[in-house]
Order: structure tokens, then C-alpha cells, then sequence
């Protein structure tokens, strides 16, 4: 990441087993498509992963449509 990209913090929650999950949008100096930067800590260590927005929107309904099933499957 070079220091003219601009970060901004979307969300930053816990997730089980001591871990905690960060969402950031990161658009670059040099220009180029803004993407939807993950991190993922668990304990001292780090995953990052950078997603463009079709990347990031089936991520997302996905990981959505397994939560409304599971939740409707307890409820």
C-alpha cells in the first residue's frame, strides 16, 4: 500500500475463536477500481485479502444466504 492510498474503515466486529474481522475500502493513488480489503486477525496473525465488487457481492450473498437458511433451520 503506498501512503497517498486513501483507507477507510467500513467495520471491525469479533468473530468466534478469538478472532476479529476488519472491512475496508481502499482506493489507490495510482488509480484503478476501489476494493473491499478484508483482514481477518487471529491472535497475532494477519489474512488480507483485497476484492472488487463482483468479488465482494458473491462473497457476500453467499455467505447471506447460508446465515437466513441456518437462522430459519433454528428458529
Amino acid at each position: 500500500m503506498m501512503s497517498g492510498d486513501k483507507v477507510t474503515r467500513l467495520d471491525q466486529f469479533p468473530a468466534p475463536f478469538n478472532k476479529s474481522v476488519e472491512l475496508q475500502e481502499v482506493e489507490y493513488e495510482s488509480g484503478g477500481l476501489p476494493m473491499l480489503r478484508v483482514r481477518i486477525r487471529e491472535g497475532k496473525r494477519f489474512t488480507t485479502m483485497d476484492l472488487d465488487w463482483d468479488t465482494a457481492a458473491r462473497w457476500g450473498q453467499v455467505m447471506l444466504d447460508w446465515a437466513n437458511r441456518r437462522k430459519g433451520e433454528a428458529g
